[in-house]
């Protein structure tokens, strides 16, 4: 494994900013401290900084030794989740309710070790701009840095992501052309009935049966109406109504999720919830309304920047700790939004089964937005390296 020296040397102290930033998490928008600390932290290595891009997101830019009119972006996420840490160790969690059960610390330390050695040694042809972005967690801080002026004020030819990934080996990356992260999606269904005592149903029109029945049929849209090979998810994982035994309600309301990888399979979807609530409800003489909300695109790498980064991890670890085409994930990724402004390439980097837990973890499994996750340290070189190297290697390569 070829790893920057340097940042192998700098390990330890970028651990403990890393577990730092793990004791004091701050949810969407809320990131003062930590986008303070990184912004404090790159003036501190000679990097000129914009604080306060996307409310709380902090850019930084480093000049190599000439400028060949190239420039890249490399991106981390810096918030947490509104989640319980139920881990005990030293750099728990310090606020009830907050946790990076994500792994965004390490991100943002895997990309601060990279900003110092670039920043130190210079040793590149172009500009390296370093994303520090909010509000990833389902409040599209990407999409408020772009709103906010992130690609017309630093000028990049390409941008690239990174997620740590628990179950994949410490040592080995992942990655795919094409979607990576499916797009993420809300829905909210309100029906409309007829309330009545619950020995008397004839005399209402029950919006419990309305609701049952249109569950049941948003099942069938993934079963009968979309293309099998072309992977999405409909999960209805609400639903709410009543509030005694013996009274029929007057409204429903049931809430869910759709996660797809292609526009065309989610307009499909989103038609076919339209017609099977509104007509389902309507059969059982309710009203039903589908408020459908799009909340995050596709993550989609563009093929050619995407045989660039596999070129780059094999200078790194070797070409049997790459997983080319790896199985991409129904989660989402808000990384999706710069994609769609810029070439690029988001990839996942192994974060392990768990086991570099000290004592003191959670019993639960070490996996993303769970209360007993945790970032793995031993990810600083690896990443921070592969950060330094795409960077170098990009910027060098006249054909990209």
């Amino acid at each position: 494994m070829n790893l920057a020296e340097s940042i192998v040397g700098w390990q330890d102290e970028i651990k403990r900013i890393r577990r730092d930033i793990h004791q004091h998490p701050e949810l969407a928008y809320e990131e003062v401290r930590t986008s303070e600390l990184v912004a404090t932290l790159l003036e501190s290595w000679g990097i000129p900084v914009v604080r306060g891009l996307g409310v709380t997101g902090v850019v930084g830019t480093i000049k190599g030794q000439k400028d060949n009119g190239k420039a890249i972006g490399l991106r981390a996420d810096m918030d947490a989740l509104p989640m319980q840490e139920v881990n005990t160790f030293e750099h728990a969690s310090r606020h009830q309710g907050k946790m990076h059960a994500c792994g965004h610390d390490g991100h943002t330390a895997m990309l601060l070790a990279a900003a110092r050695h670039l920043a130190k040694y210079r040793d590149f042809e172009g500009t390296v701009h370093v994303i520090f972005q909010p509000a990833e967690e389902g409040h599209g801080g990407a999409k408020a840095m772009i709103d906010d002026g992130l690609f017309d004020r630093f000028h990049m030819d390409a941008v690239f992501g990174m997620h740590n990934w628990p179950g994949m080996a410490v040592g080995s990356f992942g990655l795919t052309p094409g979607p990576i992260m499916a797009s993420s999606n809300t829905f909210g269904v309100q029906i409309e009935g007829k309330g009545a005592h619950g020995a008397m149903p004839h005399l209402g029109a029950d919006p419990v049966i309305a609701a049952v029945q249109i569950v049941q049929g948003l099942q069938s849209i993934i079963t009968r109406n979309r293309d099998p090979i072309d992977p999405a998810v409909l999960s209805v994982t609400q639903v709410h109504a009543g509030s005694a035994d013996n009274v029929i309600p007057s409204d429903a309301e049931i809430r869910g999720t759709v996660r797809t990888f292609t526009d065309s399979t989610l307009d499909l979807i989103e038609a076919r919830m339209r017609a099977i609530c509104e007509q389902t409800a309507a059969a059982l003489d309710c009203k039903a309304t589908l408020d459908f909300q799009r909340k995050y695109p596709p993550t989609v790498n563009s093929p050619e920047e995407t045989d660039f980064c596999a070129k780059v991890m094999e200078s790194i670890v070797g070409s049997d700790r790459i997983i080319r085409d790896v199985s991409p994930s129904l989660g989402a990724e808000d990384f999706a939004f710069m994609l769609q402004h810029k070439p690029g390439c988001y990839v996942w980097i192994g974060n392990g089964s768990g086991d570099h837990r000290i004592q003191g973890h959670g019993l639960g499994p070490c996996t993303l937005h769970n209360g007993s996750y945790d970032f793995n340290d031993d990810l600083i070189p690896l990443g921070g390296t592969y950060w330094v190297e795409l960077a170098r290697q990009w910027l060098a390569n006249p054909t990209v």
